[in-house]
């Protein structure tokens, strides 16, 4: 184990971590991201592409505010990279009755480029894992959750005083 270093990342030194949780948990979700990316390098696909495709994969099909909810992820982001993957052939739009349901599955090729991307992905989910420990990532995994969970709540309750005629007049 590398002293001082996260030895997963090549990262800064413990010491160095920000006492700002949104700058640390940027910090180790860069590094991560980057690991992730390396390892799926050869598929063509990134982590934030692959994780796209495996959420649309998991439903058959998944529409805009879904898969803003299943990734955390804001309309903004998601809808440009859900363009990117279009173009490309790698996801299309699914025809809805209500023209405002944007709504994509996978095409062939995206089901292939997905295939070919998992091995890959579980082998860099394995060298985190393998380096973190099942034990400390449980911990982590339960900790981050909880945080996740009152992050969405207060950004909810931030967006609906903002929306909310009651809270401009005051």
């Amino acid at each position: 184990m590398v002293r001082g270093r996260a030895a997963v990342t090549g990262g800064p030194p413990r010491t160095r971590l920000s006492s700002c949780v949104c700058n640390t948990l940027r910090m180790a979700t860069r590094v991560v991201t980057q690991l992730y990316d390396d390892v799926l390098r050869p598929s063509g696909l990134r982590v934030t592409q692959f994780s796209i495709l495996a959420a649309i994969a998991r439903r058959g099909e998944a529409n805009l505010r879904q898969l803003e909810d299943v990734l955390a992820i804001d309309q903004t982001t998601l809808t440009r990279s859900l363009a990117l993957l279009e173009r490309d052939g790698i996801t299309e739009r699914v025809p809805n009755p209500d023209g405002r349901i944007k709504a994509l599955r996978l095409t062939a090729k995206g089901r292939r480029a997905l295939a070919a991307a998992r091995p890959l992905w579980l082998r860099a989910q394995d060298r985190v894992l393998r380096e973190l420990g099942p034990t400390a990532w449980a911990d982590a995994q339960r900790r981050l959750a909880r945080l996740l969970d009152v992050a969405v709540r207060k950004r909810g309750l931030t967006r609906a005083r903002r929306r909310s005629p009651v809270a401009r007049r005051g």
